[in-house]
């Protein structure tokens, strides 16, 4: 069993808030593609390395400088000295490597990055980015976010659609400070898939279950429907 959830002693609630995580996660994962070098930002994102599809082979970057990130460990596996940039257990694959830190982000700022998975407290409607700090709250640092969407060749944020008191997450303009401006290619959430173009936010796919309406009304942003708008897979 994987070290991330154990069903006998997780709530109800819990296992909830999990089941929608690894929604979204196992969709993004279909993003995947032979040969990517990919960066899985801390929290959600992390979650990828459990669902990349058979037959595709990726390499996950963790920012502390470890290339070659594997799936979290099974219960009682654990390696203390293998560890992603949010300070989990992972596992290693065959011809995992370590650098040091300003090896790693020579890796990201060069531009060798093809993909980059992030969480976000905010995105807008233009692919501006927020998900560093809240004003007032305590911050542990910027770690290596503005970097990795900077350079990265592609950006998709992987987040929750609105906020735990229901608010959206998704804004006509951002509120809180910035990490990146127009860096975000594609948002997804437990609700939606949805691309940043130059003409807006538009909806490609919806999960199951779900209306236009729901999506929208969840959004602050407007949407565009898409001609193929189809159901959201995993």
């Amino acid at each position: 069993m994987s070290t991330l959830s154990n069903p006998t002693v997780l709530t109800a609630g819990k296992l909830k808030e999990i089941e929608k995580r690894e929604r979204i996660v196992k969709r993004v994962a279909r993003e995947l593609r032979d040969g990517y070098y990919v960066n899985l930002g801390i929290g959600m994102p992390t979650l990828v390395a459990n669902y990349v599809p058979p037959g595709v082979q990726v390499v996950l970057q963790s920012e502390n400088g470890m290339l070659g990130v594997g799936p979290y460990p099974l219960e009682g596996m654990e390696d203390p000295d293998l560890i992603n940039a949010g300070k989990e257990t992972v596992t290693e694959l065959p011809g995992t490597s370590y650098f040091s830190s300003a090896d790693s982000f020579a890796m990201i700022r060069g531009g060798h990055i093809d993909l980059s998975i992030l969480g976000a407290m905010e995105v807008d409607q233009e692919g501006n980015l927020a998900n560093w700090m809240i004003p007032g709250k305590m911050v542990k640092g910027m770690g290596g976010a503005m970097d990795l969407v900077a350079s990265a060749r592609r950006v998709i944020v992987a987040m929750e659609h609105t906020t735990k008191d229901g608010r959206p997450k998704i804004l006509n303009h951002c509120t809180l400070p910035i990490t990146g401006l127009k860096v975000v290619d594609t948002i997804a959430t437990e609700m939606a898939w949805i691309s940043v173009t130059t003409q807006g936010l538009v909806l490609e796919e919806i999960a199951p279950g779900l209306s236009v309406d729901d999506v929208q009304q969840a959004t602050e942003a407007p949407l565009k429907i898409s001609p193929q708008l189809k159901e959201m897979s995993a």
